[in-house]
């Protein structure tokens, strides 16, 4: 049986100026950490929808999340305290037929893609911009996969990118001309932001996986979103490749 890390019920880290953040965001190196194909998170608040929580446990096997519990042979995850949160994308979610709008939520069948989060969290951050700050982030999972641990990556940026199908599908300019937005999406795994024409408003490291986007910013914060049909959707922003 594995715990997440002390901290992963009480955000009790405390951190240091941005400009020492910065720092530790791009050195870093990527933490280790042991995977499976089949686990069952125990304990969690869980977000099954943006609106609805209460206190489960959610299985996964082959990237999915499953209704009934496991064998003793299945890996256990203590996660009593931390709040199992859906990456829901509100545009990517508007954008899907009506049948498919429930895609993000955390029930049986549906890809287990999720934030494990050491504090609550509104339905409206859920729906519009859920931004984490390392101390709160427990972990990430991306159809079953870990992507972050405890506030860090769990393989270094750029690693996807070797996939030239990847390669191709993500990197370079995506742009929201009704906002602003220019984000440059480089191969090496980096990315920048120029909004309303300043460049690097935003600058960080960013993984893919399953059409979905794990952005973690140079400033101290974690954000997602989701590549539907050729467009990229983040935080409110409707973005397409120039």
């Amino acid at each position: 049986m594995n715990s997440l890390p002390t901290a992963a019920v009480s955000a009790h880290v405390q951190r240091s100026a941005v400009d020492d953040r910065r720092t530790a965001q791009r050195t870093e190196p990527p933490v280790t950490t042991r995977t499976t194909e089949r686990f069952a998170l125990r304990g969690a608040i869980v977000m099954r929808t943006p609106s609805t929580q209460a206190r489960d446990d959610l299985y996964v096997s082959g990237g999915v999340l499953r209704a009934e519990p496991f064998d003793d042979t299945t890996e256990v995850i203590e996660a009593r305290g931390a709040y199992a949160v859906p990456l829901t994308v509100e545009s990517a979610v508007a954008q899907r037929p009506v049948e498919q709008r429930h895609a993000h939520d955390l029930v049986p069948g549906n890809p287990a893609t999720f934030a494990l989060v050491r504090r609550g969290v509104g339905e409206s951050q859920i729906r519009r911009m859920l931004v984490i700050h390392p101390a709160d982030l427990a972990a990430v999972y991306v159809s079953g996969h870990l992507e972050a641990f405890d506030g860090r990556p769990t393989r270094a940026a750029g690693a996807d990118l070797a996939d030239p199908a990847l390669r191709a599908a993500w990197v370079g300019t995506w742009v929201d001309p009704s906002r602003g937005l220019e984000q440059h999406l480089s191969g090496d795994g980096r990315y920048s932001e120029t909004r309303n024409g300043r460049a690097d408003a935003y600058t960080g490291r960013y993984w893919v996986r399953d059409g979905r986007i794990t952005y973690l910013d140079d400033s101290g914060f974690w954000a997602f979103g989701e590549l539907l049909d050729g467009t990229l959707h983040h935080a409110g922003f409707v973005m397409n490749r120039r």
